[in-house]
């Protein structure tokens, strides 16, 4: 699943070169998760204005209301003057002065969403429940010692829940944690403070790498241009079961956490 580092990279790679474009056509192929809430023609005219995200949602500003994009399980977004023709998984387009921005999703787990603002009922539903974003000043170590503390689960799937900080997925918290010290299995409340503050601090390092190798390509994803991501080479313990540890040589071992693999060194993550 693209994370936040792919879903921000994406943003980052198309967000300038739409800003400012009008809306020429919409085309709706098979349903995504979720309705788009509108009839497509009612967004032809409007203009395209900034491009922000929150989390894993990407939202087009548009002259009224804006649109909520999030990449599913597979997905990926095209921008282009000119794209090769529809595939049959290829359910979105934005047709723009400027170019067409297509969502191409294999799984059809992504979703497209118009809402008449951030206070819609719509656009609450997806963003209402999220935490803050970890490489913004909101992401305050004291606060995200006390937040974890208020948790009995275990720190890794605390990190993956969103509530407390966005984005901080598989892949990402598996490193963050390795990173820290910490076993993916160690309760949240149980995580003194010397020690949150050190996870704090390698959440926001991880994602900063993770930005600058391009996000991580484990199997389709890439940029609004074509560009594929680097940072699955860089892993620490992500996907590397078996193999030895980059630190101490110790096989990095897998578990299975909330349907998902936690990786993880036995000798650098003692506690």
């Amino acid at each position: 699943m693209p994370e936040l580092p792919e879903v921000e990279v994406t943003r980052r790679s198309f967000a300038d070169r739409i800003a400012g474009a009008r809306v020429l056509g919409v085309l709706v192929g098979k349903p995504l998760r979720w309705p788009l809430g509108c009839a497509p023609e009612a967004l032809v005219g409007q203009n395209v204005g900034r491009v922000t995200r929150r989390g894993k949602y990407l939202l087009l500003h548009l002259d009224r209301g804006l649109l909520l994009l999030h990449l599913g399980m597979s997905g990926s977004l095209q921008f282009a003057a000119e794209l090769p023709p529809r595939g049959v998984h290829d359910h979105f387009e934005l047709q723009t002065s400027r170019g067409t921005l297509r969502l191409h999703d294999p799984r059809r787990f992504g979703a497209v969403v118009h809402a008449d603002s951030l206070a819609d009922p719509r656009a609450l539903k997806l963003l209402g429940g999220l935490g803050v974003e970890p490489l913004e000043v909101g992401f305050d170590p004291v606060m995200f010692h006390q937040a974890l503390q208020q948790r009995r689960a275990s720190v890794k799937q605390v990190l993956m829940a969103g509530d407390i900080v966005v984005g901080v997925g598989n892949i990402y918290a598996s490193e963050a944690l390795f990173m820290a010290g910490l076993r993916p299995t160690l309760r949240a409340d149980r995580i003194s403070r010397p020690r949150a503050l050190r996870l704090h601090g390698a959440i926001v390092t991880v994602l900063q790498r993770a930005l600058a190798l391009g996000g991580s390509t484990l199997r389709d994803f890439s940029s609004a241009e074509g560009q594929t991501g680097y940072f699955q080479l860089d892993a620490m313990v992500y996907g590397r079961e078996g193999q030895a540890c980059r630190v101490c040589a110790t096989p990095i071992r897998a578990i299975r956490q909330g349907q998902r693999s936690s990786f993880f060194c036995p000798q650098c993550q003692r506690s």
